[in-house]
């Protein structure tokens, strides 16, 4: 439950602090003097938005801090999935910089606003009249049927069916969409495929084949050069081995003569040798040199299909069109195991689609179950809030599954004896849609473990007797549950165990809100005052006695 409330800075609020009781605590004031203003800031402890617009003083910060006992909730679980410290008395703060950033804080730890709204969510329910239009919608009403039932388990089981097969759908749309794309290439991938394997391509062909090309091109004049080398070199009686034999003859000759003699006759041995060498290097390369119309058409032939398939496929090597090949075949291996892997995706989509109906029929099974019981407590509060012909059922449709069911639900009211049950929205007016409102939160109050409540007006266009009534059934909730409210009705206001008064204060050059405790002499005059204006009679002071003390 909350502890302390601390409020800095926000909108007519400059600083305010409270302490609520752990019962009925009400607050009271007149109208404008920031009651309201309140919820907004107790709101903000559960992750709802707010901006600079909020700011007192457009220069500081605004900050909300609320002190909680959450011993009794089991949060533990809570705290370490998030990675939080936990502690008994847990504290919650929102910061509003001048800038407009917002940051929150559980036990001073930064955490996002969605860590905050679930932990807000398991501390406070928070009634607004926002709230109440949402009561006119099927998704809220909804909600409410699976609080009442307990469904909470059984509704993250579904929540993971759902998941798991909206993931199985997609994924078998995702192939059926490739299976009709490969469908339609399949025989133009096959003919490219076929193409590239029939044309055996090999790396580093194509570079062969153009030094090849080359080669053959001009093979008669290659052949005819070297034989004409070959002459000079070799073959003729002048040849240059012959006349390098005759010089080595003379250098032989004088070699004995001087060192320098010797060393020239070797070297010009070298030479000769080297000569020769090279003579049997070109005779073989004579030799191999043919002109061989056959391999020339071949290699040509083979070149231009590398280079129109290079064009077709617009690669620049063959290393390219070996990639290519890669890929289609690929392909084509895809679309030969396409309908194993299609048979796989539907089994697991069917499988999904069973588990999610199944529990769906179950999660339904279990709303359907308490229909009559929820109508019936709602209807007998109803009846004693001074509603005594009212009805209320539960309009059901089975729909396909959706991500909170396969149920649609419309809870019908009629307040008056002889109408039909119509859509809430439709049929009720603002007291009744109050007390039918209280109605709910006092039933679902006793299903859960919230430990405060947080009610904004929920008396709306009540008076007399059945203010009486939604006092004392106030009193009995509150006995469960901490139970802040904002009311305007001092039969309510008499029910409680502690008593704030919020009022406005003009003293400076701007009006502030503030909030105080009052004593119990201080309420029989805020009471009467509710009664009887800010003046109120000796009368107005007696009834709020007798009000008090009933």
């Amino acid at each position: 439950m909350l502890l302390h409330l601390t409020i800095k800075n926000y909108a007519l609020i400059r600083h305010l602090e409270l302490a609520p009781s752990a019962n009925l605590n009400v607050i009271t004031g007149e109208t404008g003097a920031g009651k309201s203003i309140m919820l907004g800031a107790i709101g903000l402890l559960t992750g709802n938005r707010a901006d600079t617009k909020v700011l007192w003083d457009e220069n500081e910060k605004c900050i909300t801090e609320g002190v909680f006992d959450i011993k009794p909730y089991r949060l533990q679980r809570f705290f370490k999935d998030e990675n939080l410290d936990y502690d008994d008395q847990t504290v919650i703060r929102r910061e509003i910089s001048p800038g407009g950033k917002s940051r929150a804080f559980i036990n001073d730890t930064p955490v996002t606003l969605d860590v905050l709204k679930k932990l807000g969510s398991r501390l406070m329910d928070i009634h607004s009249q926002h709230e109440t239009l949402e009561l006119g919608r099927n998704a809220f009403q909804l909600k409410l049927i699976d609080a009442f039932a307990g469904n909470e388990a059984l509704l993250q089981t579904y929540e993971e069916a759902w998941g798991d097969y909206q993931q199985k759908k997609d994924a078998l749309e995702q192939l059926e969409a490739q299976v009709t794309i490969l469908q339609q290439e399949a025989d133009y991938v096959t003919f490219q495929l076929d193409e590239l394997v029939k044309a055996a391509l090999e790396e580093g062909e194509q570079e062969n084949l153009e030094n090849e090309a080359k080669v053959i091109q001009h093979a008669e004049e290659i052949k005819e050069r070297l034989r004409a080398v070959l002459e000079i070199l070799s073959r003729s009686e002048t040849a240059a081995e012959q006349l390098l034999k005759e010089a080595r003859q003379h250098l032989h000759g004088i070699a004995s003569y001087a060192e320098t003699y010797k060393k020239l006759a070797e070297r010009l041995q070298g030479l000769s040798a080297e000569l020769t060498d090279l003579s049997d290097d070109l005779e073989r390369e004579e030799a191999r040199v043919e002109v061989d119309p056959e391999r020339a058409a071949f290699v040509t032939d083979r070149l231009d299909m590398i280079y129109r398939l290079q064009k077709k496929h617009r690669v620049n090597t063959v290393a390219g069109l070996l990639a290519l090949q890669q890929e289609l075949q690929r392909k084509a291996s895809l679309t030969a195991n396409l309908d194993d892997e299609l048979k796989r995706s539907k089994e697991a989509y069917e499988q999904a689609a069973s588990v999610l109906k199944k529990t769906g029929a179950d999660l339904s099974k279990k709303r359907q179950a308490v229909f009559g019981t929820l109508c019936s407590e709602i209807t007998r509060l109803l009846k004693e809030l001074a509603i005594p012909d009212a009805v209320l059922k539960v309009d059901h449709q089975q729909t396909e599954p959706g991500p909170a069911g396969a149920d649609r639900v419309d809870i019908l009211f009629s307040a008056n004896k002889g109408i039909a049950p119509r859509p809430l929205a439709q049929v009720a007016s603002g007291g009744e849609f109050a007390r039918l409102m209280f109605s709910i939160k006092y039933v679902m109050a006793e299903k859960t473990e919230m430990p405060t409540l947080v009610l904004d007006e929920i008396d709306t266009g009540v008076s007399g007797e059945t203010a009486f009534k939604l006092g004392r059934l106030m009193r009995t909730m509150a006995a469960r549950h901490q139970v802040l409210a904002i009311t305007h009705l001092p039969q309510i206001a008499a029910r409680a165990t502690t008593h704030y008064v919020v009022f406005k204060d003009n003293r400076a050059g701007k009006t502030m809100s503030g909030v105080k405790l009052l004593s119990e002499a201080e309420r029989v005059d805020e009471i009467a005052k509710m009664i009887g204006g800010d003046k109120p009679s000796k009368v107005a002071v007696e009834n709020a006695r007798e009000l008090l003390v009933g």
